[in-house]
């Protein structure tokens, strides 16, 4: 029996226990659930200090003045909310209906960005992993707003199939990724709007742009969907309130902002549209981040692909440098501390040993880490 034969197999038992544990947890307080799986967080993070110390060294690039113990107390908080949130996940359905979304989900300035959606014209809507995306497409989907949200389906076909059925009942359509390509097209021109999770690393061969002030690998796909089509791209975020200064507390409780919005008329005449818009949903990611930095994933390895300059171990290009300049928002601080990170990268690559070479079929490929 191959490894595969046996994983398709213990599909159906694994989803079966899953479902169980979470039907068990549902029956129960949610007060009570999200307490524990806080508990849960911590728990976890005490067993694996690595993973603790990676989140304070990347917090470390994105917060170079805030002291080490409240990177710290970050990097716990933030292991906590990812536990938290698997109970969320779970109580969402139940919580976020036609009668009851009022209670948990607080709308901010969202009316530029709300018309825009009603006006019948395609939007790209993006949010990164920090405060509940899973809540924000579920919600705006539930108010009217029906998106095909890209992603990658689960190992396990069955749970993925129950996944895609709870989404799609509010108008959350799910997309895969793997085939997204040929039926993008189509949607655009039906109106559909269409949603990416976009702060991972998207490998050697991304479009490298500023984030909190280092190149990271970002997609071109997004950008380039923009500008085919020239939709607008909406940038937005669920984030967990804290309790109010009164004493009142609903333990499920979010609101939604548009972080920004760009137009294809922001876009038209700068330099290089394509890095451009690329850079500013950028640096609204970096916006939400710095809303709740503790409600950040922050085990994504947002800066381990390096541009090709760094690899090769050569200075920024003046080229790159300029375009970055050409960003409305930059400053020469800024850009200062681009290229002191980009020459610190250069370093550290220089400084590991070459990876090793395999042979296939006579002829010799590079061995590549694509993980991210």
């Amino acid at each position: 029996m191959s490894k595969r034969t046996l994983s398709t197999r213990l599909h159906t038992p694994i989803y079966v226990a899953i479902r169980t544990v979470l039907g068990a947890m549902l029956t129960g307080d949610l007060e009570g659930n999200i307490r524990t799986a806080r508990a849960l967080g911590r728990a976890y993070s005490r067993i694996e200090p690595q993973r603790v110390r990676r989140t304070i060294d990347t917090l470390s690039v994105a917060f170079p003045d805030m002291p080490e113990h409240e990177r710290r107390r970050f990097a716990l908080l933030a292991y906590e909310h990812l536990f938290q949130l698997g109970v969320e996940v779970a109580y969402t359905p139940r919580l976020i209906t036609p009668s009851t979304w009022s209670r948990h989900v607080e709308l901010g300035d969202l009316g530029q960005a709300a018309r825009l959606m009603l006006s019948g014209r395609a939007c790209v809507m993006i949010t990164g992993h920090c405060g509940n995306w899973e809540l924000l497409g579920y919600t705006m989907a539930l108010l009217g707003f029906p998106m095909h949200a890209l992603y990658r389906p689960l190992d396990l076909k069955p749970v993925d199939d129950w996944v895609r059925r709870t989404r799609e009942r509010r108008g959350l359509v799910l997309v895969d990724k793997f085939g997204a390509a040929e039926l993008m097209p189509r949607l655009i021109a039906q109106g559909r709007h269409v949603a990416f999770i976009a702060d991972q690393n998207a490998g050697d061969r991304g479009l490298f742009v500023p984030f909190f002030n280092r190149l990271a690998s970002t997609y071109k796909s997004i950008g380039l969907l923009a500008l085919n089509y020239e939709l607008p791209i909406i940038c937005g975020q669920a984030r967990r309130l804290t309790p109010t200064h009164d004493g009142r507390h609903d333990p499920f409780q979010y609101r939604v902002d548009a972080i920004d919005m760009i137009m294809p008329e922001d876009w038209k005449h700068q330099p290089d549209p394509l890095f451009y818009i690329s850079a500013r949903y950028r640096r609204a990611l970096e916006a939400m981040v710095r809303r709740a930095p503790e409600q950040n994933l922050w085990l994504h390895r947002y800066w381990k692909s390096r541009p090709r300059h760094e690899h090769a171990g050569k200075p920024m290009p003046r080229a790159m440098i300029e375009k970055i300049r050409a960003l409305p928002w930059t400053t020469e601080a800024d850009i200062d501390r681009i290229t002191d990170w980009s020459a610190r990268d250069a370093a550290e690559l220089a400084s590991r040993p070459p990876k090793p070479s395999r042979t296939v079929a006579g002829a010799e490929i590079p061995t590549v880490d694509t993980g991210t």
